[in-house]
């Protein structure tokens, strides 16, 4: 009966644990310019529950008392508020992936890289570190099961991926992760915008070869390295 009881406790700490950083990250779109009022939305896996955003309410108002809990079938198990219109969005990635956490944003930039391509321009080598060429998944209404499909399909082989006239959606093997790529990714969108603004020339694009070629590189980056006699590894790592 003990060890129940502190098993029980321990998944409720998980979990208190999870909504605050939840809600930091969350904040962090805000702060960040990432999103506008009560649009985008986050949400991290804790075991078979996902604690999500909820619906319509300012990131700056949510406390403790506000966690909203789902599990993958969309059961609300926790909270009082409703989690966010995206939810089937959120958990199509988690039925479909090893994703611990998502955000999704209205990033000015991705938004509008979105209305003009198909796939965000190689313009810069770290379109790898989101598994290769970003793609845009095409437009569906938010808050469907339709969105969540064609969000999948955009998402084949990658952890990132742009929603035409909508907005990006990242995901990672934590929260950290999840809103770096998202970062990452807008500041890609806003690069190219910027170069291709420029009168009388055309951006230069890697290749689909170098963008592979840093893949390999970025899947040791920041991994310890052999010390110099050959023994245990130092705490050293790749550096970009």
């Amino acid at each position: 009966m003990t060890e129940m009881t502190e098993t029980a406790d321990q998944h409720t700490d998980a979990l208190a644990g999870a909504w605050l950083d939840l809600v930091a990250t969350a904040r962090r779109t805000a702060a960040e310019g990432l999103v506008v009022g009560t649009s985008g939305n986050v949400s991290v896996r804790v075991d078979d529950l996902v604690l999500v955003t909820p619906s319509g309410v300012p990131y700056d108002r949510l406390g403790p008392a506000d966690t909203v809990a789902v599990r993958l079938d969309g059961t609300r198990v926790l909270g009082a508020l409703t989690p966010t219109s995206e939810l089937p969005m959120h958990l199509a990635v988690y039925r479909t992936t090893g994703a611990r956490a998502v955000v999704h944003t209205h990033a000015v930039h991705a938004t509008a890289v979105s209305t003009l391509v198909d796939e965000l321009p190689l313009v810069h080598y770290m379109t790898a570190a989101l598994g290769g060429p970003v793609r845009v998944a095409p437009y569906e209404t938010y808050g469907t099961d339709a969105l969540a499909e064609r969000m999948l399909e955009a998402l084949r082989d990658r952890t990132g991926c742009l929603l035409q006239n909508h907005g990006a959606v990242t995901y990672g093997a934590s929260l950290d992760q999840a809103y770096d790529r998202t970062a990452q990714l807008e500041w890609m969108c806003r690069l190219w915008l910027t170069a291709a603004a420029v009168p009388g020339h055309t951006p230069s694009l890697l290749s689909r070869d170098e963008i592979r070629r840093v893949g390999e590189k970025l899947a040791g980056y920041g991994q310890a390295a052999p010390s110099a006699d050959g023994g245990a590894p130092g705490r050293g790592g790749a550096q970009g």
